[in-house]
């Protein structure tokens, strides 16, 4: 995954220590209920479209930018299907870098364009039916917001709260 200009300028300052990243997953689906992922090209994983929120961009933005830039696709956000975080999205990359992510997943809805992979992120595109995506190889924050997906119903998901102020001291 390319790293946007302004994370690398704060990994310059950091180094590799956690960095908390607003990030978006986009979830389209055709008319036979089925879901597109990507298929990262660095590592062969299935992956949602999406990736981080550049400084002063709308969420909502993110996701068409996102979209477009990995598969030709123009879309437009039609709910937002949930929003993810947590520790079970904390990722340690390769290189040391430490990222915790908050991502807001939107239900997207096609507007045009032509599906084609960019080749630097997404070496291929397939949408896939809940089972098929269930046998693919894929991080474990792709699993779940792949199944959160498939089980979307009109109210935007996410984890109950933890925290309570009687909990403090």
């Amino acid at each position: 995954m390319p790293i946007s200009t302004h994370i690398r300028a704060l990994r310059e300052k950091i180094g590799n220590d956690l960095l908390t990243l607003p990030s978006v997953a986009v979830m389209l689906f055709d008319d036979q209920h089925r879901l597109l992922l990507a298929q990262e090209a660095a590592t062969g994983l299935w992956m949602t479209v999406g990736g981080a929120i550049e400084p002063d961009e709308t969420p909502a933005d993110a996701a068409i930018r996102e979209c477009w830039e990995e598969t030709g696709l123009h879309v437009e956000p039609a709910a937002v299907l949930g929003v993810f975080g947590g520790p079970e999205f904390r990722v340690t990359y390769p290189n040391g870098d430490l990222a915790s992510y908050v991502t807001i997943a939107f239900l997207v809805r096609l507007i045009g364009g032509t599906a084609s992979p960019d080749g630097s992120e997404a070496s291929a595109l397939r949408f896939v039916s809940r089972e098929e995506a269930a046998a693919l190889p894929m991080a474990s924050i792709t699993k779940e917001l792949v199944a959160c997906a498939f089980m979307y119903e009109d109210q935007p998901l996410f984890a109950p709260p933890k925290w309570r102020p009687d909990q403090v001291g």
